[in-house]
């Protein structure tokens, strides 16, 4: 039976099969590539408008399943998957086919454990890295970042959104701003920045060769150090308190300061000046500097 010219036609401009239409309004297309890494190799991802997430698996393989999505089926066939590996490197990257294309492209990878992650960043999404050990540089806009069970040095960057770090073993530089920070079980540096929101934080063990450092603004700080190394620690904010919890028995010199609140310690201080908006001291014998400053806030330093 031969169809008729229009019904043949109308046919042909349906979207191809793997072009599929779902109830978001958004065109959408699978994709998937699998590739052999030895352990220790490295991983890049860049992609735009969609969540990644990188996680350590026990194979000396890559996989990667993603999915393109657009709002118009010309976008999607134009949006460009540039994927290629070989035993030591995988370089995912996907390219927007113009700045306003209603587009995006999200990545879920699995990789061997003890893969570097040279560079995974995105837009106007979310990424999610778990059971790594190696090296992590992130970087998104616009998106929470999430690390779990990360050994090795971290750098992760976002804005607009919080981070959260639970597991790190290794130094770790966490920068967002309008977004909290919140970390569990670090263990090693910690330099932590934010602006307009709240960072808090436990550090169960410091690398003592470097110090804790914590900068917001308009937002409460609060660190929990479990076990004492003589670190040094900084802290800063402003219109906000900082809360600085420390074990029992330690030797330090502390300064703190603030306007228009109070400062607060469960310590003996050995003090060369203590007034209710400054403290210049002794804890002990002396030894690592703590400097706690904030205005129109509370500075308290307590025993855990």
């Amino acid at each position: 039976m031969r169809l008729s010219i229009p019904l043949a036609l109308s046919l042909l401009s349906l979207p191809l099969a793997a072009d599929i239409w779902d109830d978001s309004g958004r065109y959408k297309e699978d994709f998937s590539y699998d590739f052999k890494l030895a352990p220790g190799g490295h991983l890049e991802v860049d992609s735009f408008n969609g969540p990644v997430q990188v996680v350590g698996w026990d194979h000396d393989s890559v996989r990667v399943r993603g999915t393109k999505h657009a709002s118009r089926q010309a976008a999607l066939r134009a949006i460009r998957i540039d994927a290629s590996g070989n035993p030591s490197d995988v370089r995912l990257r996907a390219d927007s086919p113009s700045p306003n294309c209603n587009c995006g492209v999200s990545f879920t990878v699995s990789v061997p454990r003890k893969t570097r992650l040279d560079n995974v960043s995105t837009s106007n999404a979310s990424l999610r890295i778990e059971s790594i050990e190696g090296r992590a540089r992130l970087r998104t806009s616009n998106g929470e970042i999430r690390l779990y069970d990360i050994s090795g040095e971290v750098q992760a960057t976002t804005s607009n959104a919080g981070i959260e770090a639970q597991k790190l073993t290794g130094p770790a530089i966490l920068r967002t701003s309008n977004g909290r920070i919140r970390g569990d079980n670090l263990r090693g540096g910690l330099e932590a920045t934010t602006a307009n929101s709240s960072i808090d934080v436990t550090v169960s063990e410091a690398d003592p060769a470097r110090p804790l450092i914590l900068n917001s603004s308009n937002g409460a700080i609060t660190l929990s150090l479990l076990t004492w190394k003589a670190n040094e620690i900084r802290a800063t904010t402003s219109n906000a308190s900082v809360n600085i919890f420390l074990p029992a028995a330690l030797n330090a010199l502390v300064r703190a300061s603030t306007s228009n609140g109070s400062i607060h310690t469960d310590y003996e201080v050995t003090s060369s000046h203590f007034s209710k908006t400054s403290l210049d001291g002794r804890i002990g014998q002396g030894g690592a500097p703590i400097s706690a400053h904030t205005s129109n806030g509370n500075v308290r330093i307590a025993k855990l």
